[in-house]
């Protein structure tokens, strides 16, 4: 079973190399990549990469990318924005991949039972990494965050289903919500169709794989174009509910946002966020270019339009202390949490919101702060680590 093709994905992955031109028989080649050969059990027969940037203090966050089916970690190490990310913020990234040996398209076996839950198979040798990664560079075990694209987005998934007490957050790219499917014969029914399951039954089938545990669970950004039909926008909304109901907030958003690439955020409380790009196919959504909130090239499975890593990674809280400093002074509130009254140009070059467009977003939350200047002055309230909300009149 292991050698099963994921069949959603074979007609689409056939038309993909067609198209493209990349039906090479061989991975590219990973020169910017540092193979780790022993990283521990290993019972998924997984490959480990990562990318260091030079220097890399002590302490700092992990990023977990899963490649998705026919890529491999150099794609996504190439394609995906992390690796620029990673010099930008100070945070090392860790590649794992899987082989036709686990999988003919070389998809990520999310759909497995023996390779997407704790302690077994592919997650358990994901897990491995993670460890390896923290003992050689003396990571934040509380920074350490997984993202992956469709069979990489539902095995992250899985992984923060599995693992809640090892990864803080997760950004999932055209996946599937977790334990969806656990066969080869349902991962179409996953893909394609609505699975008429209300949040609490989805939310089920998270809190089961790790009895007991009572939390705190991962934050979750889930990413989904609304012309993808290799892994239907129903997931999103599927993925939406799932995490909701784990994290016990409402499915009515809490703010709504309009972002670059034809991209509304929906925004619940602050623990997950649903971006639902509009006419996007399946794949990782990157914006080539220099732009602060630029990253990535296109490719097959990346394509233009918002650079997805760079919303995830701020949603994450990688962006917070890269180096950025203020001249403002912080002070507190009844309501707890760091509370900054500074214009929009100081909080964004302190790493507490950021600009597009001439427009400044709060970090996080992203919610409106107007033109990108010195003179629009607002108050910002960090409510979790690396998420902040407006708080006009209250520091």
């Amino acid at each position: 079973m292991r050698k099963l093709a994921f069949a959603g994905l074979a007609a689409i992955a056939a038309a993909v190399l067609t198209t493209t031109g990349l039906a090479s028989a061989t991975d590219p080649p990973a020169s910017s990549l540092v193979q780790i050969s022993s990283f521990g059990a290993n019972p998924g027969a997984l490959a480990m990469y990562t990318y260091t940037p030079a220097g890399l203090e002590t302490g700092r966050p992990v990023v977990v990318a899963l490649h998705g089916c026919t890529q491999s970690a150099a794609d996504y190490y190439a394609h995906s924005g992390w690796p620029a990310l990673a010099d930008r913020w100070r945070f090392e990234v860790v590649f794992p991949q899987t082989s036709t040996a686990n999988n003919s398209l070389k998809c990520f076996n999310w759909f497995l039972p023996a390779d997407d839950t704790r302690g077994n198979g592919e997650a358990a040798s994901i897990k491995s990494m993670v460890d390896k990664a923290v003992a050689d560079h003396g990571s934040d075990t509380s920074r350490v965050f997984v993202t992956g694209l469709s069979a990489g987005g539902g095995m992250a998934a899985d992984l923060l289903a599995a693992y809640p007490d090892v990864f803080a957050g997760g950004g999932i790219n055209a996946g599937l919500p977790a334990q969806c499917a656990t066969s080869i014969t349902q991962t179409s029914s996953c893909q394609q169709n609505d699975q008429h399951l209300t949040p609490a039954q989805w939310a089920s089938r998270v809190t089961a794989q790790y009895p007991g545990y009572s939390g705190p669970w991962p934050r979750v950004a889930i990413w989904q174009g609304t012309g993808d039909y290799t892994v239907y926008p129903v997931n999103g909304t599927e993925l939406r509910d799932q995490w909701t109901a784990v994290h016990g907030v409402s499915q009515t958003p809490t703010s709504t946002q309009s972002l670059p690439g034809g991209t509304t955020l929906t925004t619940y409380a602050d623990k997950v966020q649903l971006y639902s790009i509009a006419g996007m196919g399946h794949g990782t959504a990157v914006d080539p270019g220099t732009g602060a909130t630029q990253c990535g090239s296109t490719g097959a499975y990346f394509l233009a339009g918002i650079c997805s890593s760079y919303y995830t990674g701020v949603f994450f809280g990688l962006d917070k202390g890269s180096g950025t400093t203020t001249t403002a002074t912080p002070t507190t509130t009844a309501q707890s949490g760091t509370c900054v009254s500074a214009s929009n140009y100081a909080h964004t070059q302190a790493g507490r919101a950021h600009e597009s467009g001439g427009q400044t977003y709060a970090n996080g939350s992203n919610q409106a702060m107007g033109l990108w200047n010195t003179f629009t002055t607002h108050a910002l309230r960090e409510t979790s680590p690396g998420y902040w909300i407006l708080a006009d009149g209250q520091c």
